[in-house]
């Protein structure tokens, strides 16, 4: 697997076919399958990069357009570019797709009405990377149904960043374009492809059980109000990290009920968009349950900074670092905006695996497992990492 870096300073004829002979040399040959990246401003030439693309690359493709682009080690925010990450997979079956909200099963349909629209079995168990418009697809019920007919089957991506309304950003599937929906591919044979995902995000307080809830509206935590539960956490912080929790505090609901000890990495960790005057609940960023464990969160550039780094450690622990290549999605607002300086983490992934093929792109939104549920997130990296089966 080799990913390869931007081109901001050619015409996009010369991109492609510079990009295209890098690939090809270092792959020793055509990929099977292509993902290509490339900035907005490039999107009135789509349809002319994408076929030469295909004729130049043969092979699968998908692709979308990405307000910041990453590749060949390099993270490139709000500037002209794109990049190819390209494999050579012997032993894996490819299958690309565009999906849109009309073709979607019911949530109640029964599994097989999902291997059908995938045009995929679950027994193959497929992987599937996937590349959404955000303004145009039902992406969560979409994950939701995977889940549902592709149980603990990995499934990573992000929404399609750029455009600023409905029809700007752009998606590739082989050699067509499309300005809506949600285009893919579900591998399987021998690849194996893990997730990390890094919500970028620190516990404070203690964990608390959600007594009195009404879909987004938290109203109870063991049976006290929640916003005094909250300002409890926020009061034992320090100055600094209470001017913090104003600007950036979250709700981290637990994924499994059944641990006794949580750390960060086990919640999933959504916005607090405010208090609701007339009741004084807390509006969170996801449907709550009760008798649900949550925990409220925080983030800066240093917690993210060791969030992430505590992410990768501990799958480098439990899987080992060898690995052929690796996919990053990375919300917009992580980078520069949040770190300072370019290639943060990227160059954190290659302190953990070496110097091994990384492409992706920035986000309006990330797609990636938290347990065995998958999500879309905001503010994370969300890496999908390829090896051979063993």
């Amino acid at each position: 697997m080799e990913g390869q870096p931007h081109s901001p300073e050619l015409n996009w004829p010369q991109a492609v076919e510079s990009l295209a002979e890098e690939l090809t040399s270092q792959l020793g040959g055509r990929p099977d399958l292509v993902l290509a990246f490339i900035s907005p401003d490039y999107k009135k030439y789509f349809e002319l990069i994408t076929a030469a693309l295909k004729d130049r690359l043969g092979g699968a493709l998908i692709g979308c357009s990405a307000g910041g682009i990453i590749g060949g080690g390099q993270e490139v925010e709000q500037q002209s570019a794109m990049s190819l990450t390209g494999a050579t997979l012997p032993g894996v079956s490819i299958e690309t797709f565009h999906i849109t909200n009309d073709s979607l099963p019911d949530l109640d349909d029964a599994p097989g009405s999902w291997e059908k629209l995938m045009q995929i079995e679950s027994s193959e168990k497929p992987s599937f990377i996937l590349l959404c418009d955000p303004f145009s697809f039902k992406i969560d019920s979409f994950v939701q149904g995977l889940d549902y007919a592709f149980s603990r089957m990995v499934k990573i991506g992000g929404l399609a960043s750029g455009g600023h309304k409905a029809g700007e950003n752009r998606l590739i599937c082989d050699d067509k374009v499309y300005r809506s929906g949600l285009v893919g591919v579900a591998l399987s044979g021998n690849v194996q492809v893990d997730s990390v995902v890094a919500q970028g995000c620190r516990a404070i307080g203690k964990p608390s059980r959600v007594t009195k809830c009404d879909r987004n509206l938290l109203y109870e935590l063991d049976g006290k109000p929640a916003v005094n539960v909250l300002r409890e956490a926020i009061e034992r912080l320090s100055d600094g990290e209470q001017k913090l929790a104003r600007d950036a505090i979250f709700l981290g609901v637990a994924m499994n009920e059944f641990q006794e000890k949580f750390v960060d990495g086990d919640f999933l960790v959504r916005n607090i968009f405010g208090i609701e005057p007339m009741s004084g609940a807390l509006l969170v960023g996801e449907v709550l349950r009760s008798e649900r464990t949550v925990q409220f969160h925080i983030r800066d550039a240093a917690t993210s900074r060791d969030d992430l780094r505590a992410m990768l450690k501990r799958y480098v622990d439990k899987s080992g670092s060898m690995a052929s290549g690796a996919l990053l999605f990375s919300c917009l607002g992580r980078g520069q905006h949040l770190y300072g300086r370019s290639n943060h983490d990227s160059d954190c992934f290659r302190d953990f695996f070496g110097d091994i093929a990384i492409g992706g792109f920035f986000c309006n939104g990330e797609i990636g497992p938290i347990g065995d549920s998958t999500f879309l997130h905001g503010y994370t990296s969300s890496f999908g990492i390829f090896k051979e089966k063993e």
